[in-house]
């Protein structure tokens, strides 16, 4: 399993998903959710952030099927799918991952035959990886 390369900006999501927890920064003036994670809020330029938890419910708002492998680390459980998760407490929030049968299971365990647009989805933790699985 690959590990997130963090930088100071994004390394509190990484900590939440080790605590099994999916956050999202917003800023702390405008209330403003965003990501990626930055240092300035883009509606009001503030630099005051917090982290603020969300359901981890959210819906499959596209997906492919890398052939071959984009990255060498994976070609063992290849053909997988990365799937873009637009989440349901802040659709304006999109989240990359990949859609598996269950927490914990390989990347290539779910039949992609039943990926779908608008699937519904939740978040599930795997090393410290947010996952979705079907709901």
């Amino acid at each position: 399993m690959l590990t997130p390369v963090t930088d100071t900006d994004g390394a509190p999501f990484w900590e939440y998903a080790a605590q099994g927890e999916l956050r999202v920064q917003a800023c702390a003036d405008c209330a403003e959710p965003r990501f990626p994670p930055r240092p300035c809020c883009p509606h009001c330029q503030s630099f005051a952030s917090e982290w603020r938890p969300v359901s981890g419910r959210g819906r499959v708002w596209s997906y492919v099927m890398p052939h071959p492998p984009l990255l060498p680390d994976y070609a063992a459980q290849a053909p997988y799918n990365v799937v873009v998760v637009e989440l349901e407490d802040v659709p304006r929030i999109r989240l990359v991952g990949n859609l598996v049968a269950r927490p914990g299971a390989p990347l290539d365990s779910l039949d992609p035959r039943r990926i779908r647009i608008g699937a519904r989805v939740q978040v599930v933790f795997s090393g410290g990886l947010p996952q979705w699985v079907l709901a």
